[in-house]
C-alpha cells in the first residue's frame, strides 16, 4: 500500500474554489506514478463516488456532476495530484479521498470540502 495524504479541503461559499493536493512522501515516483490515480469523495449518507480519474498518464475520466468545473492534474516528478474546483455548489459538500490503483489500491485520509449556500 503506497501512502496519500490529502490537503486543501474547507469551507467555502457557493460560487467559490478550492484546490486539493494529493502527495505520496513515502513513495518513489514510479511506484507513484505505475498506477492509476485519482480522487473519489463521500458525502454523509451516501456511498463513496468518483470525481475525477486518470485512467492512464494523460487521459482523464469525470463524474457528469463535476465535468467543465472540476480539473484533475498530476506533477509526475514531485508525485503530487491535484483537484482544482471551481464553481463549487453545496451538493460538492464531502470528505474527499486520493486514490491509487482504484476501489482496491492505496486511500489517504480524506479531506472535507464544505460549500455553504
Amino acid at each position: 500500500q503506497v501512502q496519500l495524504v490529502e490537503s486543501g479541503g474547507g469551507l467555502v461559499q457557493a460560487g467559490g474554489s478550492l484546490k486539493l493536493t494529493c502527495s505520496a512522501p513515502r513513495t518513489i515516483t514510479s511506484v507513484f506514478n505505475s498506477a492509476s490515480l485519482g480522487w473519489y469523495r463521500q458525502a454523509p449518507g451516501k456511498e463513496r463516488e468518483l470525481v475525477a480519474t486518470f485512467t492512464s498518464i494523460r487521459d482523464t475520466v469525470y463524474a457528469d456532476s463535476v465535468q467543465g468545473r472540476f480539473t484533475i492534474s498530476r506533477d509526475n516528478s514531485r508525485k503530487k495530484l491535484y483537484l482544482q474546483m471551481n464553481n463549487l455548489k453545496p451538493e460538492d459538500t464531502a470528505v474527499y479521498y486520493c486514490n491509487r490503483g482504484g476501489l482496491l489500491g492505496s486511500w489517504g485520509q480524506g479531506t472535507q470540502v464544505t460549500v455553504s449556500s
